[in-house]
């Protein structure tokens, strides 16, 4: 990498850390209120799938050497990003009651 591309990758950082810097305030400032919440996070995961099936796809390596260099990236840098979606079970751990432990439900 010469000098150009560290000074490059150097602003990608800074700005890629003032978005995350950004998105967090404003998620921040609607703390409590699910529904924008929610509306931040399909958004996020929205853009997310956006990226990955157009310009991430568009721009994956065509030749072996720079698809091993990718990957070699990927695992010494973290992988592959991920958005987890929450499991319902874990949204109703907030109400007990939802799901009584009456045993005849476990035999229906």
């Amino acid at each position: 990498m010469n000098l150009s591309d560290e000074l490059d990758a150097q602003e990608l950082q800074v700005k890629l850390q003032a978005l995350r810097t950004e998105i967090w305030a404003l998620a921040n400032n609607h703390k409590g209120d699910t529904l924008t919440l929610l509306a931040l996070l399909r958004t996020l995961e929205e853009a997310h799938r956006e990226i990955r099936d157009s310009l991430f796809q568009d721009s994956l390596p065509d030749n072996r050497q720079t698809l091993y260099a990718l990957l070699k990236d990927m695992e010494e840098l973290g992988g592959w990003p991920y958005v987890a979606r929450m499991k319902l079970r874990s949204l109703l751990t907030n109400f007990p009651d939802v799901f009584p432990e009456d045993e005849s439900l476990e035999n229906d």
